[in-house]
């Protein structure tokens, strides 16, 4: 048994009943368990099966008809299954942020992946080199955008020549070369580096997406020009030290865009282009929600037929201490707050298993730790105490990292999986 895969759950898991005794995560779909019976306490994140498996298989066919591939961002998630579904629904390979989340992403079986950042330490510059050792069969590509980042790497663990990738960045923005001719001298001194193999060029675009059809192809238009322009630059002066080249881009605001972008790049090798995008997993109900109209408008598919809000957190109405507000028994340490605010989509009353939809003039305006504020706004319908009300989030990423678990749901709230998280 893989216990990594298969894990030990508990009632010290936020969201076990307390009263269960001790489960394997395979285990837990076998207990007749349902979110809306009072058998697991509030609040509670919840995955819709249904939900993900859309998204899983929306997203690869996206980039199937592209003609690319997908590596999405396994941060999003961290959680060993989930990136198995995706690598099973034909995800080329997970993207990372660090050498800890790859190696999580290798022990759930990932061995194709890109760390999306510059490694500059040397101790996770040689806790990579001993990963590879120990799994031969692992390839990791990750950015430098620096000679001083190459002469770090020159000092470290020698015994791996690294795959790196040029990373290509904007004027006030994050990492990367901010010059063509800077990102061309770059490569030709990581080239001539026994220390490393130049298999690629990354960029990112995600800052500065805003949602706007115009403004948004310009930007990315502008960006896989510049990919395209600096790989025939490299390829040109052969300083690619692989078969095939890697080109990578990609969030999860404008992917429509960028999918379309990456396609071709002219070479004299192959071209393996990869897409990062990792919210779509579960996607969510604020943020990236109002970015996926747009794409969904671009690409001629309903909101009905795209993404999925597949990701809640069900809580219980705990006070209602003067009209019109209900104070709910989550906050910030159970919901994403960094990007939005939740919003409420459901409501069950307490001891009913029926979930409906909330109204829609029902507002949240604050969060504290553990509490949330629903603004009901005469919009009809009150809540008591002790009734259940769902929230949906804005940027997935920040719900994920407050739970070391999350319930797997069918369509009626039966819990039928589980998956876990390693923050």
């Amino acid at each position: 048994m893989n216990t990594f895969l298969d894990p030990l759950l508990d009632p010290l898991f936020k969201g076990y009943p307390a009263n269960a005794p001790a489960l394997r995560r395979s285990q837990i779909g076998e207990q007749g368990w349902n979110v809306l019976a009072n058998q697991l306490p509030l609040p509670l994140a919840v995955i819709h099966r249904d939900a993900l498996t859309h998204n899983l298989s929306w997203m690869q066919r996206l980039v199937a008809e592209a003609g690319i591939a997908l590596a999405p961002h396994g941060k999003t998630t961290m959680s060993p299954q989930l990136f198995q579904a995706q690598m099973a629904a034909g995800a080329w390979g997970i993207t990372f942020a660090n050498v800890q989340q790859l190696a999580i992403g290798v022990a759930s079986g990932v061995r194709r992946a890109v760390v999306a950042n510059q490694l500059v330490q040397t101790a996770e510059l040689a806790a990579l080199a001993a990963l590879q050792r120990q799994t031969p069969d692992l390839r990791v590509a990750f950015l430098v955008d620096s000679v001083e980042q190459l002469a770090r790497i020159e000092q470290a663990d020698q015994s791996i020549a690294f795959e790196v990738l040029v990373e290509l960045g904007l004027p006030g923005g994050r990492t990367g070369v901010r010059t063509d001719d800077g990102a061309l001298a770059l490569a030709r001194r990581l080239h001539a580096s026994p220390c490393v193999r130049l298999v690629g060029v990354e960029v990112y675009e995600g800052l500065w997406a805003k949602g706007e059809d115009t403004e948004d192809s310009v930007l990315v238009n502008g960006l896989m020009q510049r990919l395209h322009r600096f790989v025939a630059a490299c390829d040109a002066e052969k300083l690619f030290d692989a078969g095939e080249i890697i080109v990578s881009a990609g969030g999860s605001a404008v992917f429509d865009l960028v999918a379309r972008g990456l396609r071709s790049s002219p070479s004299s090798r192959p071209i393996q282009a990869l897409l990062r995008s990792g919210c779509y997993v579960t996607h969510d109900d604020g943020a990236y929600h109002r970015y996926a109209q747009a794409v969904n408008r671009r690409l001629g598919c309903s909101d009905a037929s795209g993404l999925r809000a597949a990701l809640e957190v069900w809580t219980v109405v705990q006070s209602c201490p003067e009209p019109g507000l209900a104070i709910l028994n989550a906050g910030k340490r159970d919901v994403s707050a960094d990007w939005g605010l939740p919003v409420p989509t459901k409501i069950a009353r307490a001891g009913e298993r029926r979930a409906i939809a909330a109204p829609a003039g029902w507002v949240i305006d604050k969060l504290n730790d553990q509490h949330t504020y629903l603004r009901l706004n005469d919009a009809g319908v009150a809540l008591q105490v002790g009734d259940r009300v769902a929230l949906g989030i804005s940027h997935p990423c920040t719900t994920f990292d407050k739970w070391r678990w999350m319930a797997v749901v069918d369509e009626d709230y039966r819990v039928v999986d589980a998956i876990t998280t390693h923050f």
